[in-house]
């Protein structure tokens, strides 16, 4: 019989505590049920695994981290909607850096398409590309350019490995208008 109080959800969003706390890469059934002072056996009634609790991790949060740059990016065109994506995914990066570890994470086909949040995320980057003109393949390879830009920013700030005395929200910036202006005058190809 499952402990009373005891659900997936309150799991998955422990262990997102967790990951904020500890790191992600420390997030594990263990130090989960020690959080809950029961024995790692007990989570198996609510999850299959540490795979499929780090599976729902990386779907919560996703969930959150686009809820955010939905919010911030509504109602707004063009450069302004970039730095409002930029800005949003850079605040989740920064302030859940378990969860943030966790969006990272490389999930299998069906779970992707059965996720409404993943959907919703691909919506919303794909609307900001597409008020650039852009169309596949070039839809996919903007994605790309974003998305290992963001990251990289994030991960790099986050470990502190910006050693240059240039302030970081002006580096932050001057990146926001280069990659503006690269998808204003994206090299169109011609479709496979």
């Amino acid at each position: 019989m499952p402990r009373a109080g005891l659900t997936a959800d309150r799991l998955v969003a422990a262990a997102a505590d967790l990951a904020d706390e500890a790191g992600y890469e420390n997030v594990t059934l263990s130090a989960l049920a020690r959080r809950f002072n029961v024995k790692d056996a007990s989570l198996y009634t609510h999850v299959r695994g540490l795979r499929d609790l780090r599976t729902r991790m990386a779907l919560l949060a996703g969930g959150e981290m686009i809820d955010r740059i939905a919010a911030a990016v509504e109602g707004r065109t063009g450069k302004d909607a970039l730095a409002a994506f930029a800005g949003a995914y850079r605040d989740y990066a920064l302030t859940h850096p378990g969860r943030y570890a966790a969006t990272q994470m490389r999930l299998d086909e069906a779970t992707v398409t059965d996720s409404p949040a993943l959907r919703r995320t691909a919506e919303v980057t794909y609307g900001l590309l597409r008020a650039y003109g852009l169309k596949e393949p070039d839809l996919t390879d903007a994605v790309r350019l974003l998305r290992s830009s963001f990251h990289g920013y994030c991960a790099l700030e986050s470990a502190g490995a910006f050693g240059a005395p240039r302030d970081l929200e002006a580096s932050w910036d001057r990146m926001i208008d280069a990659l503006h202006l690269t998808l204003l005058n994206w090299p169109r190809g011609a479709a496979p």
